[in-house]
């Protein structure tokens, strides 16, 4: 039996910051929080630090590198290339204190395979395989071109009979994806409700790339599971309605802002102009975030990690500060990467929670994040149940 009680000043259960400084872990599992350790059990004291539940990426891209045309380049990649990438990727993840991730488009169900080679002492992963697309589509080169309902249909089935846990569907097209539309959607109405009840009739949740207003406004009529972006282009830029806001609110569904940037890199100017044209800034992004948190909808963080330089794995604590900077509460944007994900990806019984029974992946940081969200941008130690990462 292995035992260890971890105390510092203050505790984050996911939800709340807790009156108790003490967790306790036993194989593996946290058994509780107390106001002190029991006597005979070896403890680890963080002075002036804060415990965390590990934190959850909702949208990662591990086939990317994180270089110059990361998801580009995976068209040439080998298998034996790529799955080093995965594995590079998911321990850039758990050192910045991340412990469970969601891949949301990988070339040709790369991490899925990947994940059956059943490697430990690493991240959690929630996968999607490669994402559907139209022909010619937003990252049609990952292997999941569909047209029609019955091609639809028959790639949702196909993903569920290799193990994904999520369908991916780009709603719209993307910036980056030369010939596609980030104003527009990709699909029909019909084409989009094939994809969800499909994945609904084999036990899937389902997720949508939507930068277009008019993909996001598809997308809710469908009865999607979450969203991705969320930008709600219009070619006058950012518009969200006030009956959209409700109907999103309304839905429950989960929206990924995926904000969040390496500020240190210099983005090539063939980029900044294809997102300009969109009307894909930073501003816009965390206005979009800031009217969505207002009006009640559903939000979790995703970093969209891995698809260029500006884009790293382990990237989450930033998009984090730039929820805050975007006007949610510190302690609001920790949850969003934490309870309020992991209830998201079906894990709410076993992550992004301290309580008895939960996984013991947790964040050891310094100082307080509830006040300084910034404070995670150091871990101190992260826990993997229950053994030091």
């Amino acid at each position: 039996m292995t035992r260890i009680a971890l105390r510092a000043d203050r505790i984050f259960d996911g939800e709340r910051m807790l009156d108790d400084h003490v967790v306790l872990v036993e194989d593996g599992r946290i058994t509780g929080t107390d106001r002190e350790a029991p006597r005979d059990w070896p403890i680890r004291e963080l002075p002036g630090g804060t415990i965390l539940p590990g934190l959850l990426d909702t949208h990662v891209h591990l086939t990317g590198d994180s270089g110059p045309g990361a998801l580009d380049r995976l068209r040439d990649a080998t298998e034996d290339t790529i799955f080093a990438t995965i594995e590079q990727s998911l321990r850039i993840h758990l050192d910045a204190g991340v412990t469970t991730v969601r891949d949301l488009g990988d070339s040709n169900d790369a991490v899925l395979d990947w994940r059956n080679r059943g490697v430990s002492g690493l991240p959690t992963i929630i996968a999607a395989g490669a994402p559907l697309t139209s022909v010619g589509g937003h990252c049609w080169w990952l292997g999941g071109e569909v047209a029609g309902p019955e091609q639809i249909r028959a790639a949702v089935r196909r993903r569920a009979e290799k193990g994904a846990d999520v369908i991916k569907i780009m709603g719209s097209g993307g910036p980056v994806t030369p010939g596609s539309d980030a104003l527009s959607p990709q699909f029909t109405p019909t084409e989009l409700a094939a994809a969800v009840s499909e994945a609904h009739a084999v036990g899937l949740p389902i997720t949508a790339h939507a930068h277009a207003l008019a993909a996001v406004r598809q997308a809710v009529t469908a009865g999607v599971d979450g969203i991705e972006h969320c930008t709600c282009l219009t070619a006058g830029g950012v518009t969200i309605d006030d009956d959209l806001l409700a109907a999103l609110a309304a839905s429950g569904i989960a929206v990924c802002g995926t904000l969040g940037s390496d500020r240190s890199i210099v983005v090539p100017p063939e980029i900044v102009a294809a997102s300009a044209r969109a009307g894909i800034t930073e501003a816009a992004l965390q206005q979009v975030v800031r009217r969505l948190y207002d009006g009640g909808v559903r939000l979790v963080a995703g970093s969209d990690g891995g698809i260029g330089p500006a884009k790293p794995h382990g990237l989450l604590p930033a998009t984090l500060a730039e929820y805050v900077e975007s006007g949610l509460p510190a302690i609001v944007a920790l949850t969003t990467a934490t309870a309020l994900a992991a209830d998201a990806l079906g894990l709410g019984a076993r992550k992004g929670r301290i309580r008895a029974g939960a996984d013991a992946d947790l964040l050891l940081v310094d100082g307080d994040p509830t006040e300084d969200i910034t404070a995670l941008a150091g871990p101190v130690a992260v826990y993997l149940g229950g053994r030091e990462a």
